[in-house]
């Protein structure tokens, strides 16, 4: 029965799928806005060079979101 309900969480939540969304801080103001695309992983705002703010407008026209552009820009342009 313990081996079910094992299989069950992982096979709904994944192997630390949720993990760091379930454990609170004590301190919510305290969490930062972070993301990862392409293996690459930002928090907060990251400051963008002229040309790595024109990537993000061209990929945001292009159907991109602006989270993902401003990562992928700041990484890779």
């Amino acid at each position: 029965m313990t081996g079910a309900l094992i299989a069950a969480v992982v096979g709904v939540g994944g192997v630390g799928g949720g993990a760091a969304v379930a454990q609170a801080s004590p301190d919510q103001s305290a969490r930062q806005d972070c993301r990862t695309y392409s293996s690459v992983t930002e928090c907060g705002r990251p400051k963008l060079s002229e040309k790595q703010q024109a990537c993000v407008n061209a990929a945001v026209q292009q159907g991109m979101t602006e989270r993902r552009a401003t990562v992928e820009c700041h990484a890779f342009a």
